[in-house]
């Protein structure tokens, strides 16, 4: 099958795209920077220089391919140009989705974020549950409507799918600083790790290969028009790094940081901003983001599709020894 995928220079569409070549797929990439070092190498795999922004260099990667997974976005808390959220995140998927439907794409799969549904109150939060608080980043806004749209053009005759996804972690090429696997590696390598107070405050992490799978599921055998979270388990702050530490041996501290540091600290950032014109890891409206639960429950992809998770000490043993190497 021929089969295109967004943002393979990424950490989840790097790794998509080359299972899906493994499984015997012709698969075709679109990217920025043909000289980029995270494009996936496979003899499957055929390379196409383009932007989603520009909808004129879309068709010559999409035509005849029967699926899409559209996993690029511009992915940052903080952007000196709020307006490239727009542009990415939501023109983007808007082009790709007007070219699937004339080119009568049989499937069209969205990869968004578990941040789009929200802090959790109480239990895990699930795909139909209410959004209960306003959105704190251009991040997390713009996916918000981009799913939107998506489902949209489910009712335009477009087989869409969305798949949202929360903290992933495991063996793959690293685009972020501040991902989950950089917080392991630096901590497996001796540094404090930094956690919100109370350390008791939760999040859900989703192993990369189930997140893969979760995709490929997803499309095979998800309803059209509906959503579904691949997560994982959900774990403390504090749980997530004690597992972490008598995984791997190391001898790093654990500081459960008060919210009124982080804000000096999100303030600190914000002047260095002002006055340098470096982009701050954290702002004072994502500080709000950082202390709260953000567990969720993949009951629906599990019941529906046959998604599984690993159990996460597994899942951190892998990361840990792929890291160190």
């Amino acid at each position: 099958m021929k089969i295109l995928v967004t943002g393979a220079t990424g950490y989840v569409g790097h790794n998509l795209a080359k299972t899906l070549a493994e499984q015997g797929n012709e698969v075709q990439v679109l990217v920025r920077n043909l000289a980029s070092s995270n494009i996936p190498q496979h003899k499957n795999i055929r390379v196409f220089g383009g932007d989603i922004t520009d909808r004129r260099s879309i068709p010559a990667a999409m035509i005849g391919c029967e699926e899409v997974y559209h996993t690029a976005a511009l992915v940052k808390i903080f952007s000196k140009d709020p307006s490239l959220f727009q542009k990415v995140n939501v023109e983007g998927t808007k082009n790709l989705l007007n070219e699937a439907l004339e080119n009568k794409v049989k499937k069209f799969l969205f990869t968004s974020t578990c941040g789009v549904i929200g802090p959790s109150p109480g239990l895990p939060m699930s795909e139909a549950d209410p959004r209960i608080v306003s959105f704190d980043n251009e991040y997390e806004y713009t996916k918000y409507l981009a799913e939107k749209m998506v489902k949209e053009y489910a009712g335009k005759g477009l087989f869409t799918i969305i798949v949202s996804l929360s903290k992933v972690y495991g063996p793959g090429i690293e685009t972020h600083p501040l991902s989950v696997n950089s917080e392991i590696k630096k901590f497996v390598q001796g540094r404090t790790a930094f956690i919100p107070k109370p350390g008791t405050l939760a999040a859900n992490y989703c192993y990369i290969n189930d997140v893969i799978d979760g995709h490929i599921l997803s499309m095979a055998k998800g309803t059209a028009g509906e959503k579904y979270i691949l997560g994982g388990e959900n774990i403390s702050y504090r749980d997530l790094f004690k597992k972490i530490r008598n995984l791997s041996g190391t001898k790093a501290g654990i500081i459960e940081v008060p919210k009124i540091f982080v804000q000096m600290w999100a303030l600190a950032q914000w002047l260095r901003f002002a006055f340098t014109g470096k982009e701050p890891f954290v702002t004072k409206k994502a500080v709000r983001q950082v202390f709260c639960n953000k567990i969720f429950s993949s009951e629906k992809a599990m019941r529906q599709l046959g998604y599984r998770l690993t159990p996460i000490e597994k899942g951190l043993q892998q990361t840990i020894q792929y890291l160190k190497q």
